[in-house]
């Protein structure tokens, strides 16, 4: 099983990768950070990256016939980079968020996804 640590150091070797948090998605919170962006603010980006996903998951449940959805990644495309989000099922204390910002000038969209599912298979425990 992969740590904290371990995972925010394999989710910045990722080509292009400029900033990462690990997000508690019940209460916003940045578990951790990784990057060197100065211009991070990583407790204001966590609360507003969780409240994203969980506006999408309420839009999308409320669109669904059974009333639930389970958002397996999601992809945001903006001037200063892709935004990739990825909720976790893991043994630490709840849900937690992968967040890595990708320079779109020297990411592939592609690897970073697939890097990123290989990553939360080694988190996942469910």
């Amino acid at each position: 099983m992969l740590g904290i640590e371990e995972c925010l150091t394999e989710v910045m070797a990722i080509p292009g990768a400029l900033d990462a948090i690990l997000i508690d998605q019940t209460s916003g919170m940045a578990v951790a950070t990784g990057g060197g962006s100065r211009h991070l603010d990583a407790e204001k980006s966590a609360a507003g990256l969780s409240g994203t996903l969980q506006a999408t998951l309420d839009g999308l449940a409320a669109t669904s016939p059974t009333g639930t959805v389970r958002v397996n990644e999601m992809i945001i495309t903006a001037d200063d980079g892709h935004h990739l989000l990825k909720p976790l099922e893991t043994v630490f204390d709840g849900p937690l968020v992968i967040y890595v910002r990708l320079d779109p000038g020297r990411s592939n969209l592609a690897l970073a996804r697939h890097r990123l599912q290989a990553l939360s298979g080694r988190l996942i425990t469910t």
